[in-house]
């Protein structure tokens, strides 16, 4: 019931058409076609000049996105380091209260 059933491939019978006969034929040469000049491919893209005006407004963004980004994390770092300390001055004043409540019992 289990065991995979591998089906036969038996010969096949039935028409068979006999291998077709190729008989050469005489090669006649034909007049020359002068091969075209060689094209210059046009560019995908167009080029990109590089003038003082945009290079100096290159420079003015990526500066402006390096001290935005500055920022940013300056203010992560700050908010991670206040947020530890208030954290520290918690368990502080939890520590002393209950140090206080087992010095009174």
């Amino acid at each position: 019931m289990l065991r995979p059933k591998i089906p036969t491939n038996p010969t096949p019978a039935g028409h068979h058409t006999p291998p077709v006969v190729v008989e050469p034929t005489a090669v006649v040469p034909s007049a020359q076609v002068p091969t075209p000049a060689p094209v210059a491919p046009a560019p995908s893209r167009p080029t990109v000049q590089l003038t003082p005006g945009t290079a100096l407004a290159l420079v003015g963004g990526g500066t402006a996105v390096v001290l935005v980004v500055g920022a940013v994390l300056v203010s992560l770092l700050l908010a991670v380091a206040i947020t530890g300390a208030s954290v520290a001055v918690c368990a502080l004043v939890i520590r002393s209260l209950v140090q206080a409540n087992a010095k009174r019992r």
